[in-house]
């Protein structure tokens, strides 16, 4: 049987940048018991594996594991002949190895969420700040995931002159995974329009509920975009003419799916902003504009 295969690895993050750090890999042969280990690799190069099996015994199950990432999991077959079998496999960041955020600043945000946060005042905690003031207080995870909200909602257009975005009027909680704003009466109304042209589709809200500030609301429905991983799901509250909309993203294990992340890497936790970051540029070639530095 031969053993001259030979495996390059192209490791990068969901910008197509190579890692820069060193990593373990693990291999195991699926018909014959050959498990190379390989510690310290780095992987700012492309990374050369040798001495493999080939042809009918080449069959591999590879495990990645970096510092800041999460371990990705797969399987490979190692070609016979001259030439290297070749992998480029994408890592999502780790949220717990981010130190700190680089954030885009306010005049950099887009339009639509700078007048959004200057009509925001009652957010608890925020002291009445507006605009760049209320922007700058929100710590990196509030900051985080209001701004993977908004690219979402600016992207999810209801009609030729309108997107979700432009129909939210003044936010009044944020959290890491989600916010709960006022909005006008035509968001849901184009949201329900939008079920026909397939945009949308209604879901149970059972699991929503407003925080203890909205006094009075009723459940008036619950609907999500379409998309695989990143959904943004809108979930409205009628109070006679007003509306309030909990309005999230749900990453629907887009992690696990779209990167072959190692089951048990997961904690079980709620959506993490950061996760929710990873996904939309790596499934929707969305950017919320902020970067990450990593331990």
């Amino acid at each position: 049987m031969p053993q001259n295969g030979r495996l390059r690895l192209n490791l990068v993050d969901v910008f197509g940048k190579r890692l820069q750090e060193r990593v373990d890999v693990s291999l195991r042969n699926l018909d014959l018991t050959h498990a190379p280990v390989l510690r310290g690799l780095d992987a700012s190069k492309v990374i050369n594996i040798t001495d493999l099996f080939t042809g009918t015994h080449g069959h591999y199950e590879f495990t990645i594991d970096p510092p800041s990432y999460h371990p990705v999991g797969g399987f490979v077959d190692i070609k016979s002949g001259s030439n290297p079998s070749e992998e480029t496999i994408i890592f999502p960041i780790d949220s717990g190895k981010v130190v700190s955020v680089i954030r885009p600043t306010f005049p950099n945000l887009t339009k639509e969420l700078r007048t959004l946060l200057s009509n925001s005042p009652n957010i608890p905690g925020a002291g009445g700040l507006v605009g760049e003031a209320l922007y700058q207080s929100f710590d990196d995870i509030r900051r985080a995931g209001i701004l993977n909200i908004a690219r979402k909602s600016l992207a999810t257009r209801l009609n030729d002159t309108q997107s979700v975005l432009s129909l939210i009027r003044e936010v009044r909680e944020v959290r890491g995974d989600r916010f709960f704003a006022f909005v006008d009466r035509q968001l849901r109304e184009e949201t329900i329009h939008n079920v026909n042209t397939g945009l949308f589709h209604e879901v149970n809200s059972i699991l929503h509920s407003l925080p203890p500030q909205f006094v009075g609301f009723e459940h008036a429905k619950s609907f999500k975009t379409g998309e695989a991983y990143g959904n943004l799901q809108l979930t409205f509250f009628k109070r006679g003419e007003d509306f309030v909309a909990d309005i999230d993203i749900d990453d629907a294990g887009g992690l696990g799916h779209l990167f072959q992340v190692l089951r048990n890497h997961f904690t079980g936790n709620p959506t993490h902003p950061y996760n929710i970051h990873q996904i939309l540029i790596r499934h929707q070639r969305l950017d919320p504009g902020y970067r990450f530095n990593i331990s």
